[in-house]
């Protein structure tokens, strides 16, 4: 059996078709199956484990008002989703690594090296809308009370790209929940707070926590 294994290997190495198996080896079907998965491993990527973003977060007073109203429309809209924990509600402004592990701490400083170059003011936020996205995101969003926001997404692009691109199409939001049910955009009494710092974000895959790495004051 050794034998075959040592010369099924270097077959599938190099492409080439299958020895003819041993009755009492493995089947044809067992074989096929075996191709279809190397051929599988070989096209895979690393595994995604870990997510770095910047992003605008709530004070904790804010972060618990939102948890607080969220769980009512939950419950008068018939939504079963899960919420996010207070301390997850973010505003995303710019992801900036998805891969298997962190990068370096020199590309991370450098990213916030030109983070700090950013010229904007502290601003104040407001949500006033709720609504349902195409992937099943319940969130908050507003028009006006947003434009800060809006501003501060595109100036943050641009700082991170070395080639700076036309204004992107952003919608600031605060994601609640994720849910099969899709529900009518509905005004709500608005939520909001002001915003002094941008966060850089650790969102390990497959794990309800988020990690604040660093916080940059805005001038």
């Amino acid at each position: 059996m050794g034998g075959s294994f040592a010369r099924t290997s270097e077959t599938l190495g190099a492409g080439r078709s299958l020895p003819r198996w041993p009755q009492q080896g493995v089947s044809r079907l067992g074989v096929d199956r075996l191709l279809r998965r190397h051929a599988g491993i070989r096209r895979a990527g690393p595994r995604v484990t870990d997510r770095l973003f910047f992003a605008v977060v709530p004070d904790a007073a804010t972060a618990e008002t939102i948890a607080e109203r969220a769980a009512g429309w939950r419950a008068r809209h018939g939504l079963t989703g899960r919420l996010l924990k207070a301390a997850h509600f973010h505003v995303n402004l710019a992801p900036v690594h998805e891969g298997n592990g962190l990068p370096d701490a020199d590309e991370i400083d450098g990213w916030m090296a030109r983070v700090r170059e950013i010229p904007m003011p502290s601003f104040r936020v407001a949500f006033d809308r709720l609504t349902s996205f195409a992937n099943g995101a319940l969130v908050l969003t507003g028009e006006e009370a947003t434009i800060g926001l809006e501003v501060l997404q595109q100036r943050l692009s641009d700082a991170l790209d070395d080639t700076p691109r036309p204004a992107r199409r952003y919608t600031p939001h605060v994601t609640l929940l994720h849910d099969g049910r899709h529900i009518e955009a509905e005004p709500v009494e608005p939520i909001a707070w002001t915003v002094r710092e941008i966060v850089l974000v650790h969102s390990p895959v497959g794990q309800t926590t988020h990690r604040h790495l660093m916080r940059l004051p805005l001038a």
